[in-house]
């Protein structure tokens, strides 16, 4: 009897169920899950477009690994010119990495594959800072955490009215990764310690005054923008740099802007220690009664203190160090938070922000004296011969280093 095929929609998604019917016997397959990578093909240049938008594009391991391969193809593509990264949501670029699925491998005793989540998107990172190709990020919407580090290190970052930055990972126990050592520790001052310590966000026009943006643009422009950089036929980076500034505006931070207070900002976070910071923040507030800071000070009061000291070191540290370096030294560190080793923060700060929602982390280190300078090192140092160390393409890449 010849087999019978039926095709059974599922609402109005791109999911289908397929059943075949033979001798009597029903066969149900799984669901298509829709490709959280999409590819946009242009005359002479590609789009990789993140296509996770229930999960605001959050970063899983097999979108890490799929960004590789493309990425690397085009770089050899001679018929690529340039290439271009933007959302497939209405509310975010990226909102960093999916860590509710990290926490959820971590519970089921799955390390190994967390560690290659790691290690193929600080790979991603790596190669997308070195990118022979001009490379155009489109940052429409919320960058949060890896969403960063997968944007950032690019040539050009577009912004938007829309545009909302942040390094929120002292909140939930983990340290600001995927290159924040690197970009962070280089913005004016010391707001890279500012931003990674409080998790506090930047919108567009604050991107592009410290630099972290190359190109701003009204949200309902980008249209525009795609259209014309599709019908480029160049991998002229000054070509791309005219029409993206073609359609850009010329803005400056509003009066409540933080970058108005960046030499209070300075004062207060370039001390050595956590608590240094914090006892200047404690004067600060005592003496002006200033909500901005009594916020920020109870923002870093609720975070991990474990992950305040080592966000802090790692920034220290980033401003010496090439990205290449940064990305190895985080991956040491994520391992360690990981291995619950030290503390098991990072699990117990995504259960209570992500899963549980009660807002109430019970850090296994409830202050900050109780972090000893040795349990930050251990964060830091080399991973020994058993494990190895993250493995990126510098050779290949940057024969020159």
């Amino acid at each position: 009897m010849q087999k019978l095929k039926l095709l059974l929609p599922l609402r109005r998604s791109y999911r289908k169920m397929v059943l075949f019917l033979n001798r009597g016997e029903a066969f149900l397959l799984s669901p298509v899950i829709r490709n959280p990578v999409l590819v946009e093909g242009r005359a002479n240049s590609r789009a990789a477009i993140l296509n996770r938008p229930s999960a605001l594009n959050a970063l899983t391991a097999s979108m890490a690994a799929r960004l590789n391969r493309l990425y690397e193809s085009w770089e050899e593509n001679s018929d690529i010119g340039f290439v271009m990264m933007k959302g497939g949501s209405d509310r975010a670029f990226c909102s960093g990495t999916d860590v509710v699925a990290l926490y959820q491998l971590l519970n089921e005793g799955k390390i190994e594959e967390s560690k290659a989540f790691f290690q193929s998107l600080y790979k991603f990172v790596y190669v997308l800072g070195t990118y022979l190709k001009p490379h155009v990020a489109i940052m429409d919407g919320i960058v949060m955490g890896g969403g960063a580090g997968i944007s950032l290190p690019g040539m050009f970052r577009v912004v938007t009215d829309r545009t909302v930055f942040s390094s929120p990972e002292v909140q939930i126990g983990f340290h600001p990764d995927a290159g924040a050592s690197y970009y962070l520790s280089r913005l004016p001052g010391y707001l890279g310690e500012y931003l990674a310590l409080t998790g506090e966000k930047l919108n567009g026009v604050e991107m592009m005054a410290c630099g972290l943006a190359t190109h701003y643009s009204p949200k309902e422009k980008l249209p525009w923008i795609e259209e014309r950089l599709g019908n480029l036929i160049t991998d002229d980076r000054s070509v791309i740099e005219t029409s993206l500034a073609q359609y850009g505006s010329l803005v400056y931070p509003d009066s409540r802007s933080v970058l108005h207070e960046i030499e209070t900002i300075d004062s207060i976070f370039c001390h050595d220690t956590m608590e240094e910071i914090i006892e200047a923040l404690e004067t600060k507030v005592a003496e002006s009664n200033n909500k901005r800071y009594t916020m920020v000070l109870d923002k870093i009061r609720e975070a991990s203190p474990l992950s305040l000291k080592v966000a802090l070191q790692s920034i220290r540290e980033g401003r010496f160090q090439t990205l290449d370096q940064c990305l190895a030294r985080e991956y040491r560190t994520s391992l360690k938070f990981i291995s619950k080793q030290v503390s098991d923060d990072f699990c117990e700060g995504v259960r209570a922000r992500l899963v549980d929602k009660d807002f109430a982390p019970k850090w296994s280190l409830r202050k900050l004296e109780e972090v000893t300078d040795d349990m930050v090192a251990s964060f830091f140092s080399p991973l020994g011969e058993v494990e190895p160390e993250l493995n990126l393409p510098v050779s290949v890449r940057e024969p020159d280093v």
